[in-house]
């Protein structure tokens, strides 16, 4: 991107096409603003390794906000602190090691899962992301989070982890994919599913047996909300994503790049796509399967699921600083 480009340049008008739109309230957690202290402190303390204008830019967006949007209703800010450390420090990481290699991902995903699962026992003594998702697992300990929760939210954000590694295969050679390995990757890559587990964190619904939240009709919600959120995230970020080349995994791109069409017209295309996924989610949320005892709480577990997409993209609507003219962070890790 050119270190300096107008207004309508960066938007290219795109700002005057329709924008999805949820059919769920959107809520935030009352512990939001505590919670925006302890981030901001997160990034003075443990993210020096970034420049100090990353930094700034990362505390205008606010990140863990996503968290406070995406489960309003966990019981105290103990509860809310591991998701908000998961939603905050996997975007900075993202930015930061956003040119690195594919084997270099992979290695730092696996020096992640070994923190989280205390494979690797032993508190990192460098400050930063490493340390950062060490204090999550401690975080999670000291909230009491259910073991068989845990391993869950752990499986699902792992396959974050490869997602962002396989991504950058695309991203490095300035490639865009296909759209069924777009899907395949996005919905990794999205974040969305370890938020789907911590829903269960929630309310009763850690009572929910696995025979419920593993069923095919639920994890089929919970991909159908990656997607959603993946795609409204690309709509948001493409201003910035068509001025930087090496931005492929996104949704317009890859529509205009099969149907050889205008921007706009490709937009339109990923808005439909969107907008399809939401249609499929309100049909399996109205027929759900017989879940005997269960049936009420699967009900409002999945209304909350709803919540959850719809808060995410209030975060996104609501914030004013990250997918701006200048408001992105670039990446700052020197790849081999």
């Amino acid at each position: 991107m050119k270190a300096t480009i107008s207004d309508n340049e960066f938007y290219a008008g795109l700002q005057q096409l329709p924008k999805p739109k949820y059919p769920f309230p959107d809520s935030i957690h009352p512990d939001f603003q505590l919670q925006r202290e302890e981030y901001y402190d997160w990034i003075d303390k443990e993210y020096i390794f970034h420049s100090k204008e990353a930094r700034e830019k990362h505390k205008q967006h606010n990140l863990t906000d996503i968290a406070a949007r995406g489960c309003p209703f966990l019981r105290n800010l103990a509860e809310l602190r591991p998701l908000a450390s998961y939603a905050a420090d996997g975007a900075m990481m993202d930015d930061y090691f956003d040119r690195c290699s594919h084997d270099e991902m992979t290695e730092i995903a696996t020096r992640i899962m070994a923190l989280l699962t205390g494979d690797d026992p032993n508190e990192p003594t460098d400050n930063g992301i490493f340390h950062q998702f060490w204090i999550l697992r401690q975080n999670v300990i000291a909230c009491e989070m259910p073991e068989r929760h845990y391993k869950k939210f752990l499986k699902s954000l792992h396959e974050v982890l490869i997602g962002y590694a396989d991504e950058r295969v695309y991203y490095r050679s300035n490639t865009i994919p296909s759209l069924p390995v777009y899907l395949l990757i996005r919905e990794a890559t999205s974040g969305v599913q370890p938020f789907c587990k911590y829903v269960a964190m929630q309310k009763d619904y850690r009572q929910l047996p696995d025979s419920v939240l593993e069923h095919l009709h639920i994890q089929r919600l919970h991909t159908i909300c990656s997607l959603m959120i993946g795609i409204h995230n690309d709509i948001i970020s493409l201003p910035k994503e068509l001025h930087r080349e090496e931005d492929t995994m996104n949704l317009v791109k890859v529509l205009q790049q099969e149907h050889k069409t205008s921007i706009k017209e490709a937009y339109m295309m990923a808005l439909e796509v969107h907008d399809n996924y939401l249609k499929e989610f309100l049909i399996l949320q109205e027929h759900l399967p017989s879940f005997g005892q269960w049936q009420d709480m699967v009900r409002n577990y999945v209304e909350d699921l709803g919540i959850m997409v719809a808060g995410v993209y209030a975060w996104h609507t609501n914030d004013t600083s990250r997918y701006i003219n200048g408001g992105y962070v670039e990446g700052e890790y020197s790849s081999k």
